[in-house]
């Protein structure tokens, strides 16, 4: 009887994964003056937007998604070359023969003809304005002591659909560029140790830049909850959680 509950258990647990591999996602449906956002939450760092026709990937990875079910990408944005941010598979199954690409400059050198962003520009691909803003560790670092992200390498990118500014923010922890960001609408903030942020980190962050809506992504083992318990009390931030391990 053991062995069979076993058997049954873990049929339920590949069940529950290969729904997840073949698309079954969270999804939200956001409306703006320029028609429907769509998100769709696919895992860890990686999600897609669907607005005005066009799809967008964001750090498409082959390990959250079966990309062979999903549509190509008409804009891809790559905050970092860190594998669980940056597939090289996935990029070149999604990319069409006018797809950009939009990265930090270490990922490009891996994505030819990618369009490379510093932190804190500011450029129009594909029909979105994108902003690059810094992305970078302030406390957690290697043994060797160099921060997991250093200051001027990785990217966050706001996009705007319609009258929406979205801050996806990658690896990153609660620095004083992000926390001056302004008119925020909907904000990804990561919350995984020891690479990015702790509960009270991105807590942080939020109260000083405000999102109207903020989605904890790249959560990993970190309890959700905790953020959702340390902003209870403050009305002008709707906590979302969704399955973004």
């Amino acid at each position: 009887m053991k062995s069979l509950l076993l058997v049954i258990g873990i049929l339920l647990l590949l069940g529950v994964n290969m729904a997840h591999a073949q698309g079954k996602f969270e999804k939200d449906v956001i409306k703006t003056k320029a028609g429907d956002l769509e998100i769709t939450f696919i895992g860890h760092g990686t999600l897609m937007f669907t607005f005005g026709g066009k799809v967008v990937h964001v750090d498409p990875v082959g390990q959250y998604a079966d990309y062979s079910k999903l549509p190509k990408a008409d804009l891809i944005l790559i905050t970092h070359e860190h594998g669980d941010h940056l597939d090289l598979k996935v990029v070149a199954a999604l990319r069409q023969p006018e797809t950009p690409i939009v990265a930090n400059q270490a990922a490009a050198g891996k994505l030819p003809g990618a369009v490379v962003l510093k932190n804190g520009e500011k450029k129009t691909v594909a029909g979105f304005q994108i902003e690059a803003v810094a992305a970078y560790n302030l406390v957690h670092k290697r043994e060797s002591g160099e921060p997991f992200h250093p200051k001027g390498r990785d990217n966050g990118y706001i996009i705007t659909f319609g009258d929406k500014r979205v801050y996806v923010a990658g690896d990153t922890e609660n620095h004083p560029e992000m926390k001056a960001l302004k008119n925020i609408d909907f904000a990804f903030l990561p919350m995984n140790l020891p690479y990015t942020m702790t509960p009270e980190m991105v807590a942080d962050a939020a109260k000083a830049f405000k999102p109207k809506v903020l989605y904890p992504y790249h959560y990993g083992k970190t309890d959700p909850a905790k953020l959702v318990n340390l902003l209870k009390e403050n009305k002008e931030i709707e906590v979302r959680v969704r399955r973004m391990e």
